[in-house]
């Protein structure tokens, strides 16, 4: 069913190349607009493409199509065996036609596999990158804990607003946004009565590849940030793989819900017009 969000007839999309196990996935993918630049959004672990509302909803000044998917294990994305940052950045690829001109932004986990998407190995040739809230790096506890979620039975609730409680909190969307969202309303399923969240636990292992490798196999320019407070990366973290990595003021992990209007600027004046954001980018008041 499409929906309008700033002046865009939006539809929802599923491409997929045919084949069995280890193929692309058939991601669910919202999309609007013609013609190129085309701006690739992608979530984070555990949410789903919903969660860009805010950002899209500014961006009417994009001059060419805008695609928003879930990732595979995520939201209306089918749950898949594998999901290494290979496999993502391939389904990815099913999207996108040869030769179009691809400009990507991501968060957290979207924002690594921007980065990976740009080394050119997946037929997309991407402009440019902006990633923000990618984490760095990884201590054991943090690498076992990930491992034990992804083992862990899937949680089945008998009260909706229960399942949309967790969500929330697995997603860190607590406290940002409320429970009758969309989403909410993506990331959880109901079935028999009984309702789940919508991801699979599995996801949790997508991440953990350094960034030095990704940053160097890249063939597009990468542009590093985070939220102020984001307490999962540091500045000071970012800036040898960017030396003009910046901070989004006032914001945690996820700027792009707590400032949607900051967010839709970058990538309105700086993606697609080739400005250079601030070192530290201070909220629309």
């Amino acid at each position: 069913m499409g929906f309008d969000h700033g002046g865009r007839q939006w539809h929802d999309r599923r491409k997929t190349r045919e084949g069995g196990e280890g193929m692309a996935a058939a991601l669910h993918c919202e999309q609007s607009g013609t013609g190129m630049p085309t701006l690739l959004l992608l979530h984070g672990l555990g949410v789903n493409g919903a969660v860009w509302q805010g950002v899209v909803e500014r961006l009417g000044a994009w001059p060419g199509r805008i695609l928003v998917p879930d990732l595979r294990g995520h939201g209306a994305s089918p749950h898949f065996r594998h999901y290494g940052m290979g496999e993502h950045a391939a389904d990815l690829g099913e999207l996108l036609e040869r030769g179009e001109r691809v400009h990507v932004v991501g968060h957290s986990l979207g924002g690594a596999i921007a980065i990976v998407l740009a080394s050119g190995m997946f037929g997309v040739a991407v402009e440019r990158v902006l990633a923000f809230g990618v984490k760095q790096s990884w201590r054991s506890e943090e690498i076992e804990k990930a491992e034990k979620f992804a083992a862990t039975p899937v949680r089945w609730f008998d009260d909706r607003q229960e399942a949309a409680e967790r969500f929330l909190r697995v997603s860190g969307l607590s406290g940002l946004v409320g429970s009758d969202v969309e989403v909410v309303s993506r990331g959880i399923v109901g079935e028999g009565g009984r309702t789940r969240l919508a991801a699979d636990p599995r996801t949790v292992l997508s991440g953990g590849i350094a960034m030095a490798a990704m940053m160097a196999a890249s063939r597009a320019p990468i542009r590093l940030a985070r939220g102020g407070a984001d307490p999962m990366v540091s500045l000071a973290e970012l800036l040898p793989y960017d030396p003009d990595a910046f901070d989004i003021a006032g914001c945690g992990h996820n700027p792009h819900v707590e400032a949607p209007e900051v967010l839709a600027r970058l990538i309105l004046d700086g993606l697609e017009r080739g400005a250079e954001p601030r070192a530290t980018v201070e909220l629309l008041l």
